[in-house]
C-alpha cells in the first residue's frame, strides 16, 4: 500500500490534474494506491467567504457561488470528452444545489455556526476528488472513489476536529480488505462525527487525512505532492538563499511544521511517525526533483536543519511579587487560556518565579486578556500581581536541528548574529531535547532575522551586504565604478555579495528591492523621486535589510545629522563627510557609543588622508595599549599640491586656480586654504587618540590675509590673491632663502593642537612630500625613537572612493 496526497495547486487546473494522472500512471502497479486530494486551489477560501457573507446577510454570496460553479464547469469541459461530461455536470449541480440551499438557510437566519461552516468547506474536496477519480478512469486505470467521511471518525469540535483513532483505524482497515480498485481517491480534510455531522480536520487537513490512512494501512510510504520541491532551510519567499532539505527526521519536521513551515500540516507527522512510515514531499510540477524524505536518522552535515518563523504573535506576561513561592499560578493561567480554546505556542518563565510569559496567536489576545484578568481579579485588586501585560506585533523565529545538542555555541551564534543586525530578542524558549531554540522578536524584523540566521548557520556561498549611498558626484561615482569592477572578486575571494539598494543625490533619490545595475545607475536614478533626506532615511529603515550600510559621500550637515538614526537601527555608517566627527565632542562621542551599543560599525577612515590607513593605524596602536605622544601631519592634499607648485615664476593665484581646476580643492578654495579643513582632520585624530577636544581648542596660524578670507565671492577672492601677490611671494622667498619648503602642518602634542604654514628643512620627512600626498607621523611610547609614518596620496576621488570601499568591507567582515 502507498498513500499519495495531492494539494490544492496540484489539482488547481486542468493541466495540473492531467499532471497528477501522469504521475500516477508512472507508479509501478504493485499493491493499492490511496490517493487523497485537496480542494482546487483557492476554492476553500471562496467557500468560507460564501458562508461568512451569507451569515452577515449579504447577498454577494450568490456571486461567489456562481464563480465556484463556473470554475468547476470549465474544468470538466476542458478535462473530459463531451460523452463523459453530462454525468459529472449532473453530480456537480446536485452538490452545488445542496451548497446553495445551505447558504440560503444561513442567509435567512443571519448566523454562521462552526457546524455549518464545516459543511460548507467540505464541498471543495468532495468535488475535486470525484473529478480526479473520474479522470483516472478515463486514463484507463482501475480507479474508484470513497468518501472519507465514511471512514474517519471525529468528535464534534467543528473546524479542527479530533480523530477517534481506534474507530477510524478499524473502519479503514475493514474497507481496504474488501476494496477492489487499484487506485482509490479520497477527499481530504473531511470527516464525520458519530452522530453523522460533517467535520473538518483543520486548514491543511488533507495532509492529515493521508497520514491517518497511511498509518491505518501500514503503508510503505506516504507521498505529499505539492508545488515546491520539498522542505527548505527557510521560507524561500523571505530568504532567497534557502536550500532544499533532502533528508530530515520526524522530530525535526514536526518542529519546523509547528513553527511556520507551510509545506506540511503539523498533525500529519505523528500518525506515520508512530509506525515509522517514511514521508516523501515531492513537487507535482517537477517530479524528478528529489524532494524531502522524512524518516529516522536523517544524515546531514549542518547542526541546524532549518529555520522557521510564525508571524502575528502576541506575548502575554503575568507578573508580580505575589507569585514568588506560591504554587498554582501557572496552572490557573493555562486553565484560563484552555477555557477559551487558546493555543499556547511558546512558554518561558523567570527563575525568580516573578513572571511567566507565553506566546499566542494575535487574534486570541483580547480573549486571553479578558479571561486571565478575570481569573486573577482578586490578586490584581490586592496588588499581588499586575494585570496581564499584552504585547502585539511579534513573531517567533526558531532554529531546529537534531544535532544542535552536540554542537557547542549554537545559541551564542544565534544571538550574536541577531545582535549584530540590531534584532532585539524579547523572549527565549529552548526545549530540554535541544532540538529547538525559539526567539520572540518584533514582527518588522522577521525577514531580516531569517536571512541573518540562514547566513550564520548554513554558510551560504555569499554574504549579502546591502548599501545605500548619499552623494554620487566625483567620489560616489568612483565608488560605484569600483564596486562594479570588483564584483567578481568580492564574490569569489571574499564571499560577499554587495548590493547597491539605494542612491540619492541633491536632486533625486531611488530605492529598489534589487541591486542597481552598476552600468546603468545614472539612468535608473534619473527615474527617482525628488530628494527628501528624512523620507530616504525612513525608507531605508522600513526595508530593514540585513547587513545594511549607509554611505555618505557628501559634505552635508543634513546628511551627517541622520547617522544616529541609522546606528540605533543597527545600520552601519561609512562616511567621508567630516562634519559629524568634527562637530561638538558630545555628538562625536554619542555616535561612537551608539555604534557600540547597537553593534553597528561607524567608520570614517576617509575623513583623514582619503584612502590612506591613517585612522585604522591609529586605532590599532590604541587598541594594542600604545599611547600617543604626538601627531605631526600634512593633511591637505590640495594645500600640498598648491605649495609644491608655488615655485619659480608661478603666481600664487595661478597655482590655486590650477588646483581648483584639477579638483583638488573645493569649489570655493578658501575652505582648503583657510586651514579649517585641516583643523577638522587633526581634531578627529586627536579624538581618536583619546583627547576630549573641540574645534575651537585648535590654534590656526592662517597665512591668508583677512581681505582674501572675507571676499564676498570666489571671483573676488581671486582678485584679492592678485592684490596680495607680494605677500605670498615674500613667504615663499623667505623659505627659499634658507633652503626650506613650505608645508601646511597640523600638530597635536601634550593635549594641544595647532595648524599653520611652516618651512621645513631637507632632513624633515615632510620636505620631499610631492604632489597631493599626505603624511602622518605618529610618535608613541613604542615608536619613540622613530615615528610611525603613513604616507601617500591624500586627495582625489579615486583614492577616497577606495578608502570608502575598504570601510564597506570592514563592516561586512
Amino acid at each position: 500500500m502507498q498513500v499519495l496526497k495531492f494539494g490544492g495547486t496540484s489539482v488547481g487546473s486542468t493541466k495540473a490534474i492531467e499532471q497528477v494522472c501522469h504521475i500516477l500512471q508512472h507508479h509501478k502497479p504493485a499493491g493499492q494506491y490511496a490517493i487523497v486530494v485537496s480542494a482546487m486551489g483557492g476554492i476553500t477560501d471562496k467557500l468560507i467567504q460564501c458562508g461568512q457573507l451569507a451569515g452577515q446577510g449579504q447577498e454577494q454570496y450568490r456571486v461567489i457561488l456562481q464563480e465556484i460553479e463556473t470554475r468547476h464547469l470549465d474544468t470538466i469541459r476542458e478535462l473530459f470528452p463531451i460523452t463523459a461530461q453530462s454525468s459529472l455536470i449532473s453530480q456537480l449541480k446536485k452538490k452545488l444545489n445542496t451548497l446553495e440551499s445551505l447558504c440560503d438557510g444561513i442567509f435567512q437566519v443571519g448566523e454562521l455556526s462552526k457546524r455549518s461552516l464545516d459543511k460548507i468547506m467540505s464541498f471543495g474536496e468532495l468535488i475535486s476528488s470525484v473529478l480526479v477519480a473520474e479522470k483516472l478512469k478515463q486514463q484507463g486505470l482501475y480507479a474508484g472513489w470513497k468518501d472519507s467521511r465514511e471512514l474517519i471518525v471525529t468528535d464534534e469540535y467543528f473546524g479542527n476536529a479530533r480523530v477517534d483513532f481506534p474507530a477510524t483505524n478499524h473502519q479503514i482497515a475493514e474497507y481496504f480488505q474488501a476494496a477492489p480498485a487499484d487506485y482509490i481517491v479520497f477527499p481530504g480534510f473531511v470527516a464525520r462525527s458519530p452522530s453523522g455531522e460533517t467535520t473538518t480536520l483543520g486548514r491543511g487537513g488533507s495532509d492529515y487525512t493521508a497520514a491517518i490512512i497511511a498509518a491505518a494501512t501500514h503503508a510503505e510510504v506516504l507521498d505529499i505532492w505539492t508545488d515546491v520541491s520539498g522542505m527548505m532551510t527557510a521560507d524561500p519567499r523571505l530568504v532567497s538563499q534557502a536550500i532544499p532539505i533532502t533528508h530530515i527526521s520526524y522530530e525535526e519536521a514536526m518542529e519546523l511544521s509547528h513553527f511556520g513551515a507551510k509545506v506540511i500540516y503539523p498533525p500529519t507527522i505523528q500518525p506515520v511517525m508512530d509506525k515509522r512510515i517514511p514521508i516523501w514531499i515531492k513537487n507535482t510540477f517537477a517530479p524528478a526533483d528529489h524532494g524531502t524524505l522524512i524518516q529516522d536518522n536523517a544524515d546531514r552535515s549542518f547542526p541546524v536543519t532549518g529555520i522557521s518563523g510564525i508571524q502575528h504573535i502576541a506575548l502575554l506576561t503575568l507578573e508580580g511579587s505575589g507569585m514568588v513561592g506560591i504554587p498554582g499560578f501557572s496552572k490557573r493561567l493555562f486553565d484560563a487560556l484552555l477555557q477559551e480554546r487558546i493555543n499556547v505556542i511558546l512558554i518561558t518563565q523567570s527563575s525568580s518565579e516573578h513572571s511567566i510569559t507565553v506566546g499566542i496567536h494575535e487574534v486570541d489576545m483580547l480573549k486571553a486578556k479578558t479571561a486571565v484578568d478575570s481569573e486573577f481579579s482578586q490578586e490584581i485588586q490586592e496588588k499581588h500581581i499586575e494585570p496581564l501585560i499584552v504585547e502585539r506585533d511579534m513573531s517567533i523565529v526558531a532554529i531546529v536541528g537534531d544535532k544542535m545538542k552536540n554542537h557547542h555555541g549554537t545559541s551564542g551564534k544565534l544571538f550574536s548574529a541577531l545582535g549584530r543586525n540590531g534584532v532585539n530578542v524579547r523572549a527565549i524558549a529552548q526545549g530540554s531535547t535541544e532540538k529547538n531554540i525559539s526567539t520572540v522578536i518584533n514582527k518588522a524584523d522577521i525577514r531580516k532575522a531569517l536571512n541573518v540566521l540562514h547566513e550564520a548557520f548554513f554558510e551560504t556561498p555569499l554574504k549579502q551586504v546591502n548599501i545605500f549611498i548619499a552623494g554620487v558626484g566625483n567620489v560616489g561615482s568612483k565608488l560605484l565604478e569600483q564596486l562594479h569592477q570588483q564584483n567578481t572578486y568580492l564574490q569569489n575571494e571574499l564571499g560577499l555579495q554587495v548590493r547597491v539598494i539605494g542612491l540619492a543625490n541633491s536632486k533625486k533619490m531611488l530605492l529598489q528591492d534589487n541591486s542597481f545595475d552598476l552600468e546603468q545607475w545614472r539612468e535608473q536614478l534619473a527615474t527617482g523621486e525628488p530628494t527628501d533626506m528624512p523620507a530616504f532615511v525612513q525608507m531605508i529603515k522600513t526595508l530593514n535589510l540585513r547587513n545594511s550600510v549607509f554611505i555618505d559621500n557628501t559634505a552635508s550637515k543634513e546628511v551627517a545629522a541622520v547617522y544616529g538614526e541609522f546606528l540605533q537601527h543597527g545600520i552601519s555608517v561609512v562616511t567621508c563627510n567630516k562634519i559629524a566627527c568634527s562637530s561638538a565632542y558630545s555628538d562625536y562621542k554619542k555616535l561612537k557609543d551608539l555604534g557600540r551599543q547597537f553593534n553597528a560599525s561607524f567608520l570614517f577612515e576617509t575623513n583623514v588622508g582619503a584612502g590612506l590607513p591613517v585612522i585604522n593605524t591609529l586605532n590599532d596602536l590604541i587598541r594594542s595599549g600604545d599611547k600617543v605622544r604626538s601627531i605631526e601631519a600634512v593633511l591637505s592634499g590640495s594645500l600640498n599640491f598648491v605649495f609644491n607648485n608655488f615655485v619659480q615664476d608661478a603666481s600664487f593665484r595661478t597655482v590655486v586656480k590650477a588646483a581648483q581646476d584639477e579638483g583638488y580643492t573645493e569649489p570655493d578654495p578658501r575652505i582648503d586654504l583657510s586651514g579649517v579643513d585641516v583643523m577638522r582632520k587633526i581634531l578627529i585624530l586627536a579624538r581618536e587618540s583619546g583627547a576630549v577636544m573641540e574645534l575651537d581648542d585648535i590654534t590656526n596660524h592662517s597665512f591668508l590675509p583677512a581681505a582674501c578670507l572675507d571676499a564676498p565671492s570666489v571671483a573676488d577672492f581671486y582678485e584679492q590673491l592678485d592684490v596680495h601677490a607680494g605677500h605670498f611671494l615674500a613667504i615663499r622667498q623667505q623659505a627659499d632663502a634658507v633652503g626650506k619648503k613650505l608645508k601646511f602642518v597640523a600638530k597635536y602634542e601634550d593635549g594641544k593642537a595647532s595648524v599653520g604654514l611652516q618651512s621645513v628643512a631637507p632632513d624633515h620627512p615632510f620636505y620631499n612630500l610631492e604632489g597631493k600626498d599626505n603624511i602622518v607621523l605618529y610618535t608613541t611610547h613604542r615608536y619613540a625613537a622613530q615615528p610611525l609614518i603613513v604616507k601617500g596620496a591624500g586627495a582625489g576621488a579615486d583614492v577616497t572612493a577606495s578608502g570608502i570601499f575598504a570601510d564597506i568591507i570592514r563592516t561586512a567582515r
